[in-house]
């Protein structure tokens, strides 16, 4: 069975002395924040002074890249920059340590408020622009209103990133940066489940301490009024259907009882310049909302023989007929100490009980492998 392998790049270079020091690395990659990680070194006191306090290579702003996997299949977890470094010197010199943080590629895109408008350009033509600006790639996906400057006229009032990510939000879209490329689309979910998780499945058990939510609050629709600049008509839309697929049978709407009503919220603080940008941010908003199933749980790595990442889907199985089935990674942290590989994970679900066409493997009941 392959190891785990993790290698940690400083400025293009592997520091030796960062794997035999290192305590504790943790990296979290999540479906809406930024990439980050903490690395933890021992210190020790020497006649030349402090080990690795004085590297040049772990000051702020040096370009960090970590790569974990096992055997040939190795994924890129992060690149990005250090942002934060904090000794401590301890009350014993047995017991200092040094604390190295840095978050991923869009921090330089989040260092400075922005004044600019941005006349008669669609959205993801600006997001090209801006993202391309930094030296990352592009992963666009066209959006279709085009902002006529005697209509109405996009204006930026803060950082880059805040900027892509209100931009992102009025389509219904994501936008984040992995690795050198910087994306500007809907949301998606890889549809191949990654390998199953079982849970207190006899000798299949492969991840511990699982916790489920559900949240019956959470789902609504999601409607809009505003005046057309225009012509001052009432424009109006009302959104009560996903676009998501659906990772089980039977969706929030399902367990309603009849002559209960769904919940239903409007928007009220964002404009729009027209019909189409109001349905977009809409449907966004109610998509978002459907993901009313969360979930917890830890996975020892070595066990599990694979590398996990956002916005892969995942098969569960001994959580019971409701709750077995696939569901969607929102949030992983990778945790490298001396004991081991751990990876961390939360997930997120839009339906409940299988459809069918899952594949669980194995013989046992989803129940459980006892």
């Amino acid at each position: 069975m392959p190891h785990d392998f993790v290698k940690i790049e400083f400025d293009g270079e592997e520091i030796e002395t960062v794997y035999s020091d290192l305590v504790r690395l943790e990296i979290d990659l999540d479906d809406e924040l930024a990439s980050m990680f903490r690395l933890r070194l021992s210190m020790i006191q020497t006649a030349e002074g402090w080990t690795s306090l004085d590297d040049e290579a772990l000051r702020i702003w040096k370009p960090v890249a970590i790569t974990a996997g096992f055997g040939d299949d190795l994924q890129e977890l992060f690149t990005g920059f250090i942002t934060h470094v904090k000794p401590n010197f301890s009350t014993s010199t047995e017991a200092a340590y040094l604390d190295v943080w840095g978050m991923d590629s869009s921090v330089l895109l989040d260092r400075a408020e922005i004044l600019k408008d941005w006349p008669n350009k669609t959205d993801s033509a600006i997001a090209r622009e801006i993202i391309e600006s930094y030296g990352l790639e592009a992963d666009i996906e066209d959006t279709t209103v085009e902002y006529d400057e005697d209509v109405s006229t996009t204006i930026q009032r803060e950082t880059d990133m805040q900027f892509l990510k209100r931009l992102a939000l009025r389509n219904g879209y994501e936008c984040y940066v992995h690795g050198n490329i910087g994306y500007f689309k809907l949301p998606t979910v890889d549809p191949d489940p990654q390998p199953v998780l079982a849970v207190h499945f006899g000798a299949e058990t492969n991840v511990h301490n699982f916790s489920l939510q559900v949240d019956a609050l959470m789902p609504v629709n999601v409607g809009m009024f505003q005046i057309d600049r225009l012509n001052k008509e009432t424009l109006e839309v009302d959104v009560q259907t996903s676009l998501d697929e659906p990772l089980g049978e039977l969706d929030a709407s399902a367990f309603l009882a009849p002559d209960m009503q769904p919940g239903q919220i409007y928007v009220g603080r964002n404009g729009a310049s027209e019909q189409t940008e109001m349905q977009a941010l809409c449907q966004g908003l109610m998509n978002q909302s459907q993901w009313f199933v969360t979930a917890r749980g830890e996975v020892d790595a070595n066990q599990y023989q694979q590398v996990l990442l956002p916005r892969q889907s995942i098969t569960v199985k001994g959580i019971g007929e409701t709750y077995s089935g696939i569901y969607a990674i929102s949030h992983v942290t990778h945790v490298f100490t001396a004991a081991g590989y751990t990876q961390q994970l939360k997930l997120k679900r839009n339906a409940l009980l299988p459809t069918g066409d899952e594949e669980f493997g194995g013989e046992s009941s989803l129940l459980g492998g006892l």
